[in-house]
């Protein structure tokens, strides 16, 4: 087997356990969206292009023809984003965003490989401000946000294409058991 894939193969076998935690979320985000509640996402980089890979799932289809749900990527906003950070920092530009999007009963998951990311925990910290549940999917545990976040799954790899790798089976995962529990 190619290294790469092998490393792979070890890292989805070592988070096996948790499709429990993720298909249970599944479970809690299909309540919330068909009441019209909202999911708010972010991270950076590859993490902000699987915060979108999700929200796209959601407001489009994953399987199942059924009615969009409110998915909100936090960067996907460019005018915002850059106002944000001009004006109050880059470390704000999402947590400004969760104080005027989220609300209470609504979550916000945040994907981070290194757990770090100053402006995904901010987002995090404004989430419990404003009565928004935080969900994180990060790499190795402990990080800050694994422990900042209500829960948390994370990746045991060092490498952060396989984390990100990882996190998308995660997000195929969670889409799944939405449509599942709907």
């Amino acid at each position: 087997m190619d290294r790469h894939l092998e490393k792979l193969w070890n890292t989805l076998e070592q988070v096996d356990g948790h499709a429990v935690t993720i298909r249970a979320w599944g479970g809690k985000l299909a309540g919330v969206l068909s009441a019209g509640g909202r999911l708010l996402a972010c991270g950076n980089g590859g993490s902000a292009a699987e915060a979108q890979h999700l929200t796209a799932e959601l407001v489009g289809r994953f399987r199942a023809d059924r009615p969009p749900y409110a998915a909100i990527p936090l960067h996907g906003d460019s005018s915002s984003m850059t106002a944000i950070a001009n004006d109050f920092g880059h470390e704000e530009v999402y947590a400004r965003q969760v104080r005027a999007h989220g609300r209470p009963g609504d979550v916000l998951v945040c994907l981070s490989t290194s757990g770090g990311s100053a402006n995904v925990l901010a987002a995090a910290r404004a989430a419990h401000e404003v009565g928004v549940a935080a969900w994180a999917l990060t790499g190795p545990a402990p990080n800050p946000l694994a422990e900042l976040c209500d829960e948390a799954v994370a990746v045991p790899a060092e490498e952060t294409a396989t984390v990100q790798e990882v996190h998308l089976a995660m997000i195929h995962l969670l889409c799944d058991a939405i449509e599942e529990a709907v």
